[in-house]
Formats: structure tokens, C-alpha cells, sequence
């Protein structure tokens, strides 16, 4: 672990710690922590509006850990998204902040901004593809400058679709040139349910995807070269064959995120551009059409704004229980975990891409627990001891960047298999040697 300097009294502080999904990030450190030899052991704070709440989330998280030096050996720092200078005294005393903090449209930005004036590396878990891009385009050249790094969507949001990605292509034999992600969460008999956070952020990131759409035309991309068969999106609502249900295309963050990723290879390391496409598994006839039904009132209530007050007040009953205010319940997370299954194609090595089809498949597998709150957190935090202890394998020295873009060169894949996510290779053909 990176030594702390006198200036720098932490490594990481967690910002955010008593909100619905900071709470389980402190355990993972705690654990974490815990876990690692004395030496290499990390010292991190908390911090967050109100001190006395920081408390009893440390009080808690000692009684659930059994860790009773939680309570005495964790400091707690006093920040506030509203107060600039709060932000400015925690950037200054940690070398990497945690931002839980969301939704991060609203209160993310100036969190980033706090890290790159005072010179700490920032990571968090958004998945909204707005605020993701448009710290990129707003805040590159600064971080670059001041020798930070900003990396965004280091949870569930879009760790496993864009490191699986990487995985995928590091294990096939040639050029992969297309891959198409499937989704699918098992829950136990109590179901699955997400925190109101997420709900909020979806409910303003659809009412706001015209200035999403502005926003990409000031970066003035170039379309990236498309290598091998062009791989046409499926349906709205289609059966899925690979795993054996209907699926929709995923509506967060991750194709975005890989995207930029992508890109960022393409033109810094001159990988051939892999194309993308990610869906979710929805279950049978009858989730399809309570989907269907949930969809159309959601479009009709986003675009309005008496519309998005509904539906932000009363998430449990539009999202048919999917999202509540107080969130899944600590038994709705023990019984839920994830599975995450990539569909590749491309050509062999020595195959020429130009002169037909793709010659060879892969299929891999990213596994996990809950999505939200067990999958999130362990990735967060092994994003955040990559950062510390393997800086100097991360792109040029600084700026802002995606999981896949920031994390490519080191090994974080391996932490990850670690700590609860597995990554697999399930089948893999290619054609026979003569």
C-alpha cells in the first residue's frame, strides 16, 4: 500500500458513508482492512453532512463484523456537497475518495472538482451516462494536469460488462470483433429490490437524454472503424435462445461505458474497436407484459414534471416493487446474485477480417453477488487498492476515464476474482486445423 504522507492522513475515505449504499462500502473496507497484512493495511476515514449519523453507521457496522476497534480507530470528517471549503479539507487528507454520493447529477460534480483542485484521486459508482461523459469532457485536460485520476462507474455499474469485456478479448485467440451481454439476477423467495437512489437517477437521466445527446456532439467523435460483420441490435422485446427467456436491451450505463472504452483502446493502443450490445433477461410472458405496462406509464410520467414528482414519491408502486425508498432488505441481498454471460465472435489468428464472416466464438462468464450493495461495494473498493498499489500500470498520469480504460493494464480482474466476482470461459470454438 502506498505510503501516507503527513499531509495525507488516509488512503481512502468513503464519502457518503451513512447513505443506503455507503453503509455496506464501509464493511467491505472494514473487512477488507481486516483481511490484509499490518503493513499493507489501508487507513481510511469516513465522511459525510452529520457526524452523529457517521457514528452509528460505524457503531453498526462494528456490532455486524464483530470489529469493536471500528468505533475508536475510524476518524470521521465533516463534508458537505453545498460547503466547497468541507470538500477542499477532505480532498486534502486522503489519497483516494470514495464518492457515494448520488444521484450524481445533482451532487457529483462538485466532489470531482474538490479532487482535482486538491490532488485526490476519485472514484465512484455512477451509472448515469450524462454525468459519466460530461466529466470527461469538462474535467480530462484539469485532472490530467494535476496528476489525478477520475474513474467513474466502478460498481456494478459498468465494472463487470466492461473488465468482462476485456476478459473476453484477453482470452480469445485472434481478433474479437463483436460481443453481445446477457443479464440475469436470481433472488430467493423474498425477491430482489433495488434503493430509491438508482429509481431517481434512471427517472432524471430518460426526462434529460436530449442534453445527453447535446453533450456527444461536442466531443466531435469520429464513428469507430466496424471490423467484420456488422452486428445488428435485437428487438425491443425479444426470447432469448442463450439463456432461455425473454430479454430486453439494458438501459443503463454499461454500453455507454464501453463504448468510451473501446475508443480510448482504439486510438491509445490501436486494439481493433470490438462492438457491443448488452440485454437483460426479464423472465417469463407474465414479467413481460407487467414490464410493458410499467414502461408505458414511466415514458409518459418522465416527461413531465408533475409526472417525475409521482413517480420519485412513490417508486415501489410504478416500479412494481422493484425500487423502494428503504431498499432490499439484508436477507433480499444474501439470496440475490448475478450472472453476467458475454457472446463473442471474431477471427482466428492468421484469419483475414475482410474476406468474410466471423470464423470463431467465445462465450464467458462474469458471476457475482447482489448487483447493488455486494457486487457494487467489492468492486469499488478493490478499484480503490488498484489505484493505490498499482498507479503506476494506470494510463499516462492522470484524467478521466472509464473502469476499462483506466484498469486495463493491471489486475484488477485478479483482485476481483478474489474478492466474490468470478470470471470464466464456458465454450470456445474456432475452426479446425488442417
Amino acid at each position: 500500500m502506498e505510503a501516507v504522507t503527513s499531509s495525507r492522513p488516509y488512503h481512502i475515505v468513503i464519502f457518503g458513508a451513512s447513505g443506503f449504499t455507503g453503509k455496506f462500502v464501509v464493511e467491505e473496507l472494514a473487512r477488507f482492512a481486516a483481511d490484509s497484512v499490518r503493513d499493507s493495511r489501508p487507513k481510511w476515514a469516513v465522511a459525510g453532512r452529520n457526524g452523529q449519523r457517521l457514528k452509528g453507521v460505524l457503531k453498526q457496522a462494528a456490532e455486524r463484523l464483530a470489529m469493536p476497534e471500528l468505533n475508536t480507530d475510524i476518524d470521521i470528517i465533516e463534508a458537505d456537497v453545498s460547503n466547497k471549503e468541507s470538500l477542499a479539507i477532505m480532498c486534502q487528507k486522503a489519497l483516494v475518495i470514495l464518492n457515494c454520493v448520488g444521484p450524481y447529477r445533482f451532487y457529483g460534480e462538485p466532489v470531482v472538482a474538490a479532487c482535482v483542485e486538491n490532488g485526490a484521486h476519485y472514484i465512484d459508482i455512477c451509472g448515469e451516462p450524462q454525468f459519466l461523459e460530461r466529466m470527461q469532457f469538462e474535467y480530462h485536460t484539469k485532472a490530467l494536469d494535476r496528476g489525478v485520476y477520475v474513474i467513474g462507474s466502478c460498481g456494478f455499474d459498468s465494472i463487470p460488462a466492461d473488465l468482462g469485456i476485456l476478459y473476453t478479448q484477453s482470452h480469445f485467440k485472434g481478433t474479437l470483433t463483436a460481443v453481445e451481454s446477457f443479464l440475469t439476477i436470481s433472488s430467493g423467495p423474498e425477491g430482489s429490490c433495488g434503493h430509491d437512489a438508482t429509481w431517481q437517477s434512471a427517472v432524471h437521466g430518460f426526462a434529460d437524454s436530449s442534453a445527453l445527446r447535446q453533450l456527444r456532439k461536442k466531443f466531435g467523435h469520429k464513428p469507430l472503424p466496424i471490423v467484420g460483420t456488422k452486428v445488428r441490435p435485437r428487438g425491443c422485446v425479444f426470447f432469448s435462445r442463450e439463456i432461455v427467456q425473454y430479454a430486453i436491451p439494458f438501459m443503463g450505463s454499461d454500453p455507454s461505458v464501453v463504448k468510451r472504452t473501446q475508443r480510448f483502446l482504439y486510438q491509445e493502443e490501436s486494439r481493433s474497436p470490438i462492438q457491443y450490445c448488452a440485454y437483460v433477461g426479464v423472465g417469463g410472458l407474465c414479467s413481460v407484459a407487467k414490464l410493458f405496462v410499467g414502461g408505458v406509464f414511466f415514458w409518459i410520467l418522465v416527461k413531465f414534471r408533475l409526472g417525475r414528482k409521482l413517480l420519485t414519491t412513490f417508486p415501489r408502486f410504478f416500479s412494481f416493487g422493484f425500487f423502494s425508498q428503504a431498499g432490499p432488505t439484508i436477507k433480499q441481498i444474501e439470496d440475490t446474485c448475478f450472472n453476467m454471460t458475454f457472446f463473442g465472435e471474431g477471427y482466428s489468428d492468421g484469419a483475414d477480417p475482410s474476406q468474410g464472416p466471423p470464423n470463431a466464438k467465445i462465450c464467458t462468464e462474469v458471476m457475482g453477488g447482489e448487483p447493488g450493495y455486494v457486487a457494487t461495494v467489492i468492486a469499488m473498493v478493490q478499484a480503490a487498492v488498484t489505484v493505490l498499489k498499482e498507479r503506476h500500470s494506470l494510463p499516462r498520469r492522470g484524467g478521466v476515464y472509464t473502469p476499462g480504460s483506466a484498469f486495463y493494464k493491471t489486475n484488477l480482474i485478479d483482485r476481483l476474482h478474489n474478492h466474490g466476482f468470478k470470471f470464466s470461459v464456458k465454450s470456445y470454438e474456432e475452426p479446425a486445423k488442417s
